[in-house]
């Protein structure tokens, strides 16, 4: 595909997440992929995935060591392109709880990323999800695809619309895990899931081939 091999993706690299398994997911959809925690080359990207895994305190601890808030926060002033997965998408939220304990996250949207109410936790393993009508990210996915989730925290509760009714409203798919949570958001330049592209298959490589078109 002529327009994704042109385009430049940095992922990120501030310590928490599947880096290598991104790059690779990266290379096969075909976007020229650089992994690193340069500021100007995650500036000057065409696109930037901020990957996530383990607590959503500890990862905005290693993302602002990294200057990575500050990245993301003048990339998207810009209108450029970032993506977030897993905790990287949890840490786009305006607050985490874990274990009682509250952290601020990015807060480019409004919502708290809390424990899943459900029987068994984590949430591992391949799921459905619900893509918006006009979603690009999920465009030409059966609804019936299913994705790859590891995780015990999510947003459950959705409420930009209420919170700025001046803005367009973003896209929001939802998915289910002992009740309903935001699994994928599409929002201007900032996209995010909750799942992992990389490791969910063909429909995974088909999602992360949308995103690089947009770029």
């Amino acid at each position: 595909m002529e327009l994704s091999a042109a385009r430049r993706v940095v992922v990120f690299d501030y310590g928490f997440g599947n880096v290598r398994s991104a790059e690779r997911a990266l290379a096969r959809a075909g976007a020229e992929v650089e992994i690193t925690r340069d500021f100007d080359t995650a500036m000057n990207a065409d696109g930037l995935l901020v990957p996530g895994v383990g607590a959503f305190a500890a990862c905005m601890r290693g993302l602002k060591e990294a200057r990575g808030d500050w990245i993301v926060g003048r990339r998207l002033s810009g209108g450029r392109p970032v993506l977030g997965i897993c905790v990287g998408m949890q840490i786009l939220f305006a607050r985490g709880i874990e274990h009682g304990v509250q952290s601020e996250g990015l807060d480019e949207w409004p919502g708290t990323v809390a424990p899943l109410k459900a029987d068994i936790v984590p949430h591992m393993g391949w799921n459905t999800v619900t893509a918006p009508a006009g979603s690009e990210l999920f465009a030409g996915l059966d609804a019936d695809a299913r994705y790859y989730f590891v995780h015990s925290y999510a947003v459950q509760d959705w409420s930009l619309e209420e919170h700025n009714p001046a803005l367009r409203a973003p896209k929001v798919a939802w998915s289910t895990h002992g009740g309903p949570f935001v699994a994928a958001v599409e929002n201007g330049a900032l996209w995010a899931t909750q799942f992992h592209p990389e490791k969910s298959g063909d429909a995974g490589a088909q999602l992360l081939n949308n995103w690089i078109g947009t770029l």
